[in-house]
């Protein structure tokens, strides 16, 4: 049996402002319709003996994972919600001591990352097939991707002794970090380095042999976490406290450069990790200036540059090798050989505490979503969407008021003691302190607005009494 492990936990800061922390790269669709997290499953279709994937991903994230994977009709076989971030060596702890507590027989992992575009799935396939032989026979694999540039935004692996001369798989010699430009030429024109594409494959005794043997601190704590996991609906809650005892590692540190029974399979797919938007042009499709255009956007005498629009017209005139990214609530421009400095803008908006940096526009919840309108000191206008059969939270607000204006589809309130059906062009009133709750009876959609008026508007003003998803503040 095959178990794949979908990395999900990362907060994709470079690609700002599609990428959002409580919206990141892998959970929205920049390649195609699918999310990134959709592909990496769906691309493992038809793979021999693979079985439903374990996903590891934010606590934050939960909802919006659960939801992506029932929408591609997948139940995982567990969804480890990590309560902060711990790099992938202990991700992969967790996921292979869960494998364990199913009772398989020493299953193979295939250890994933959500957010990689691969083209060429065939290849894929078989460079997983290979992989499989060689984990079987007890070896850490990695997959290293063929070279056709040399880039210095990976880092490389030096393949050593030959293992099989027609796939060139090899043992490996080295882990490199990422390399300036000459080096990395240097590397491209040896041919005896790939790039680290951070998937894995192992047998679940020998990573757990092989973490012991080089990271046993790391196992330990592992181990705790895992006896005193929770479920919780679809997923398995990890102990906060227990959790921050673990190490921060990659699986490159904590094993991968340290063991002696690495294997490298080399591939080459049309595989890249889409890490900046100078990538989303490298594998975009080009119009015959050698422009990737997004959206509703005009250009005059413009070259090689990534234009993205969400919500408004975006022209540009003149530009050469530029990115240039509108959402509903900002704006990005960059040359193409600078965006990789995109996070320390994300780091000012930390710094000063703007929302930009945490969340767009639209806001998803398990129930649905909402979207800021329109907002002042003393009232909010919001959109609000509501799935069918789905319910908000019993609650209450002490600063703020609201009125409710159905515009399509039908809602069941519960206001106080009574419960009140709204359907189209029919509104109600919710006063301040008032216990209420908000329901979709219905089989399509409710949207409704929502005006808010009161001293404080922020979303941290919400007494839960009851709520279906174990929600406490969000």
């Amino acid at each position: 049996m095959m178990i794949p492990v979908i990395l999900a936990g990362g907060s994709g800061t470079r690609l700002w402002p599609l990428s959002r922390e409580l919206y990141p790269k892998q959970l929205i669709g920049i390649s195609n319709t699918q999310t990134m997290l959709q592909n990496t499953v769906l691309r493992l279709e038809g793979v021999p003996g693979i079985s439903a994937p374990i996903i590891v991903c934010n606590e934050e994230h939960r909802f919006m994972t659960a939801e992506q994977l029932r929408q591609i009709q997948v139940a995982p076989r567990a969804i480890l919600l990590e309560p902060i971030g711990r790099n992938t060596a202990p991700a992969i702890a967790l996921a292979a001591l869960s494998a364990c507590r199913n009772g398989d027989d020493d299953p193979v992992l295939l250890v994933l990352p959500a957010d990689h575009v691969i083209e060429n799935i065939s290849e894929f396939h078989a460079a997983i097939a290979m992989g499989e032989l060689f984990a079987q026979k007890g070896n850490l694999i990695t997959f290293g991707v063929i070279p056709d540039s040399p880039e210095t935004g990976y880092g490389y692996i030096k393949k050593g002794e030959v293992l099989d001369a027609d796939t060139g798989a090899a043992k490996i010699e080295k882990f490199v970090e990422k390399p300036d430009r000459a080096t990395a030429e240097k590397y491209l024109d040896s041919g005896a380095y790939c790039w680290n594409s951070g998937m894995f494959m192992f047998k679940t005794s020998v990573i757990l042999e092989e973490l012991e043997t080089h990271s046993p601190r790391m196992l330990a704590s592992a181990r705790n976490v895992m006896n005193q996991v929770k479920q919780d609906l679809d997923f398995s809650r990890l102990p906060l406290e227990a959790f921050k005892q673990i190490p921060s590692d990659s699986i490159d540190y904590a094993v991968m450069e340290k063991t002696s029974r690495g294997v490298v399979i080399p591939f080459s797919a049309g595989w890249n990790d889409l890490g900046s938007f100078d990538a989303l042009w490298q594998t975009g499709v080009k119009d015959s200036s050698g422009n990737v255009i997004k959206g509703d956007v005009i250009t005059h005498d413009v070259k090689e540059s990534y234009i993205s629009s969400e919500s408004s017209l975006v022209t540009a005139v003149g530009l050469e090798k530029f990115v240039i990214v509108e959402t509903k609530d900002a704006i990005l421009v960059s040359p193409r050989d600078r965006v990789q400095d995109v996070k320390k803008i994300v780091k000012q908006l930390k710094d000063n505490n703007r929302g930009e940096a945490i969340t767009h526009r639209k806001v998803y919840r398990p129930w649905g979503a909402y979207e800021t309108v329109d907002i002042e000191s003393r009232f909010q206008v919001k959109r609000i969407s509501v799935k069918p059969g789905a319910k908000l939270s019993l609650q209450k607000h002490y600063h703020r008021a609201e009125h409710w204006v159905v515009v399509s589809g039908s809602a069941l309130i519960t206001r106080g003691e009574e419960q009140i059906l709204l359907k189209e062009d029919e509104s109600t009133y919710i006063p301040l302190g008032t216990l209420h709750r908000l329901e979709n009876p219905g089989k399509i959609s409710l949207e409704l607005i929502e005006v808010q008026t009161g001293s404080y508007l922020g979303e941290d003003d919400i007494v839960r009494l009851d709520d279906v998803y174990g929600r406490k503040k969000d």
